[in-house]
């Protein structure tokens, strides 16, 4: 059973100012994700911060600027942490605060912390400079950094008592994850390869004659490059078809809420096709009164409704 808005208020001092510092982490450094969390209830959404900021904090290790071995021993140490969390050894006082905020998210939501495991499993893989050749390579790193995401995500709102399908919930949340990260490397496909990373599918790049990568403003010279973002950007439209299939699995305002995340990804994906070429001169972004009617969208359960009716038809 979700825990009650009153149960959380009746938090001991240093766990509230835990759950405070994260959610002060996620608005700051991840206004889309706290977008769509702010139409969770209190609980939820203090969870998901905390979720959120152990995230963040395995990513900040892999994309800093210390040397390689260095990252994979901070790595480690982050997995004790984690491990540390997962045995019950993490006190309310511990200095740490996103430990404190995650160990009691997790000692009152169901979350498969595994999953944090297999985000550390693919930020090693940055560390270590893996490339991917196709897309099935491609996809183990999304559903590591990515689809893990959503399975966590899922450990906390949960799908609704007697929703139809729930055994598929998980393989949904992971799907939509897949979605989300394949719309973030086309938006960050120069930003990446400032960084010396890319992470498109060499046989893909090679296709539309994009293997000279994307140092600048203007693609390779001779290459197809909307060509190679749209063929991108249909696949993540069949993922985000398939994951959405989650949204009616979900109560009104966990199914606002990720209706609201991804949606806002969607018409990122949606202004990436208009123009392939924005990818190279910036970054692309929704304004926030756009980010606005997308949350007020998914709470009107507009969305989920669409897609319970598409399966019914399905299933007919």
């Amino acid at each position: 059973m979700s825990p009650t808005v009153e149960d959380s208020i009746s938090l001991p001092a240093p766990v509230l100012a835990a759950y405070s510092y994260c959610e002060t982490v996620t608005g700051s450094e991840a206004r889309n994700f706290a977008y769509g969390i702010r139409l969770l209830p209190v609980a939820e959404r203090r969870a998901m911060s905390a979720l959120y900021a152990f995230s963040r904090r395995v990513d900040d290790i892999g994309d800093g600027t210390l040397a390689p071995e260095v990252k994979a021993d901070r790595l480690g140490a982050t997995r004790d942490i984690l491990d540390r969390i997962r045995d019950g050894k993490v006190d309310e006082d511990d200095t740490d605060p996103v430990a404190v905020a995650l160990a009691d998210a997790a000692r009152r939501f169901p979350i498969p912390l595994r999953g944090l495991d297999e985000l550390i499993d693919g930020v090693l893989m940055d560390v270590k400079g893996v490339t991917y050749e196709t897309w099935d390579d491609l996809k183990l790193y999304c559903r590591c950094v990515a689809g893990a995401i959503g399975r966590l995500s899922l450990g906390i709102f949960g799908p609704a008592p007697g929703a139809p399908q729930t055994e598929k919930a998980a393989e949904y949340a992971d799907t939509l994850g897949l979605a989300l990260q394949l719309t973030n490397i086309l938006r960050d496909v120069r930003e990446d390869a400032g960084n010396g990373r890319t992470y498109l599918p060499a046989d893909d790049l090679a296709k539309f004659g994009c293997s000279g990568g994307f140092d600048g403003p203007h693609p390779p010279a001779g290459s197809d490059f909307p060509g190679l973002v749209h063929f991108e950007v249909r696949r993540a439209r069949a993922l985000f078809a398939e994951g959405y299939r989650l949204l009616p699995m979900l109560d009104r305002r966990s199914g606002a809420c990720v209706a609201a995340m991804a949606g806002i990804y969607r018409r990122l994906l949606d202004r990436i096709e208009r123009d392939p070429l924005a990818v190279l001169r910036g970054r692309v972004s929704l304004p926030g009164h756009e980010k606005a009617y997308v949350a007020v969208r998914g709470l009107s359960g507009f969305d989920a409704r669409q897609i319970g009716r598409q399966a019914g038809r399905r299933r007919a």
